[in-house]
């Protein structure tokens, strides 16, 4: 619901959230600095500051001097008991508040009556506009009341008469009531925007707090749901003519009319024409359905089609109905809940208090831990960590999501101790199975010698080799290609031997083959020479 709600109430800032959007990292972080006074020690003393020159810009004192803000604070403490005392370190907090740049610290020399005063620091302060826009946030914030959250449904019949009295003026070509209209219907449905955002945020919060405090909703439920009711009915009753009233509208005209009429100085005119179109698109998203914004995606730019022209969406007005009638449903259901829960006498509230009081008996500490623990599942937590294989291939600024894992041993994560290497193992001696390897690796050697002999005697061709002449053969066949090199484009001989033979690669066109028991082995482009191994 309140999801809802709050994307309805964008569409009317929209062009406001997408500037924001594109400040850089550096000048978010400048304009964060406005609020650090939130996050002093004194916090409070600053807030108090801050309203005695927001006392004195009312009064179009726009430039304050230490002295005004100290009166202004006296003035305000006659009326406030909660204005704290600064013990004279106010211009010390007023130029923390001009270093965060929430204020603007000017030299007044002609506040200086005397020579002495003159040689005084004589520094007036104002707000700075970001400044006054943090402190009017915080005060927006603070003031915030659950109780003032509505829906206002009496508002739609206004927004019905400005409609057609913005379609007249047009077609009359008279800017003033042009401007004047959709200056109106701008701040009105921002207002109607913001109230149904606040509405459904604090709906939320009192269905969610509800197993705490059951009482608040119960005594203002009836109230809640024919204010819900009254909406929507309201609202069912006006959006065909709400949206019958938004397209009869001539809308080039009237952006043309409009940007006429505005009074900004720091826009040029095709930004006051690009700024009004922003807000009808924003104002036509709120009534029109998809079939009227398919008249206008030539005309609206790419910020407006995000919010105004998707025929695949419902109308904002249609969302807000949409959203009020899921809260009905949602109270309807919560009511049933703690009606069925107070009259079983079980809920949250009562099993709490009977935890505590099982927890208030328990004989020892021990068993109160064990018991708390095991109604809220409280363990001790367990951090494993380790250093990776190749720290140099992590870089240092890598976050640790983003970084490989590290393998963890099984007893660290079970039991949380390192693994060790264990007892060293008893070096066992086993002479008969050394004995049988070493007769066996010297058969090899005398076979393979033997083969090497016969191999020499009877040459490599004309014949099948055995199993251990092949052996033999591919062996240094192998050391013979590997040490073999290119001279020249050319493959030059290679040779590879033992202690009985030496065997050289010749290069031949026609090649040669050997045959052994598994095959015939084909050497293209050489020829096998065979020698005796040299002493």
């Amino acid at each position: 619901m309140s999801a809802s709600a709050e994307s309805s109430a964008s569409d009317t800032g929209n062009a406001t959230n997408a500037s924001a959007l594109d400040l850089d990292a550096l000048a978010v972080s400048d304009r964060f600095r406005l609020f650090n006074f939130t996050r002093r020690d004194d916090h409070v003393a600053y807030l108090w500051v801050l309203r005695a020159l927001d006392r004195l810009r009312a009064v179009h004192m726009v430039q304050a001097h230490s002295d005004d803000v100290a009166q202004a604070l006296k003035e305000l403490g006659g009326i406030h008991d909660e204005v704290p005392t600064l013990d004279g370190r106010l211009r010390e907090r007023l130029d923390a508040l001009a270093e965060d740049k929430m204020l603007h610290r000017l030299e007044d020399a002609s506040r200086a009556g005397s020579l002495a005063r003159y040689r005084n620091r004589q520094s007036v302060y104002q707000f700075s506009e970001l400044g006054y826009r943090a402190f009017t946030a915080v005060e927006d914030v603070l003031g915030a009341r659950i109780r003032d959250a509505n829906l206002s449904r009496l508002v739609f019949s206004d927004i019905l008469d400005d409609l057609r009295a913005l379609a007249g003026a047009t077609n009359q070509n008279d800017k003033d009531q042009v401007y004047r209209r959709l200056s109106r219907l701008d701040t009105v449905l921002d207002d109607m925007s913001r109230r149904a955002a606040q509405f459904h945020l604090t709906l939320g919060e009192i269905i969610r707090s509800t197993d705490t405090s059951p009482d608040t909703f119960l005594r203002y439920k009836n109230a809640l749901l024919t204010h819900m009711t009254d909406f929507m009915a309201e609202l069912d009753r006006y959006l065909p003519r709400l949206a019958a009233a938004v397209a009869a509208v001539d809308e080039e005209p009237m952006f043309r009319l409009a940007a006429e009429a505005d009074e900004r100085p720091f826009l040029s005119s095709g930004d006051r024409y690009d700024d009004w179109r922003r807000r009808w698109a924003a104002l036509r998203a709120w009534f029109a359905n998809a079939n009227a914004n398919d008249n206008a995606n030539a005309n609206a730019n790419a910020n407006a089609n995000d919010n105004a022209n998707d025929g695949t969406r419902e109308s904002r007005a249609e969302g807000l109905r949409t959203a009020t009638r899921a809260a009905v449903s949602g109270v309807i259901a919560l009511l049933r809940q703690v009606t069925e829960a107070q009259r079983g006498g079980v809920n949250r509230s009562s099993q709490l208090r009977h935890l505590a009081e099982w927890v208030f008996s328990a004989p020892d500490e021990g068993s109160a831990y064990a018991l708390m623990s095991a109604a809220f599942n409280i363990r001790s937590a367990r951090h494993l960590g380790g250093a990776h294989d190749d720290a140099e291939q992590i870089s240092s600024r890598v976050a640790w999501w983003d970084a490989p894992g590290v393998e963890i041993s099984v007893t660290l994560f079970r039991r949380g101790k390192p693994p060790t290497p264990g007892v060293p193992q008893p070096a066992r001696a086993s002479p008969a199975i050394k004995a049988e390897l070493r007769r066996r690796q010297a058969a090899e050697r005398h076979a393979g010698r033997a083969a090497a002999e016969r191999l020499l005697r009877n040459g490599a061709h004309d014949r099948i080799l055995d199993e251990n002449e092949t052996r033999v053969l591919l062996r240094l066949l192998t050391l013979a290609t590997e040490a073999r090199t290119v001279v020249a484009g050319r493959l030059t001989t290679a040779t590879g031997g033992n202690d009985v033979l030496t065997m050289r690669l010749v290069p031949s066109d026609q090649g040669s083959a050997v045959m052994t028991q598994n095959g015939v082995l084909h050497l293209p482009g050489f020829t096998l020479r065979l020698e005796p191994a040299r002493r």
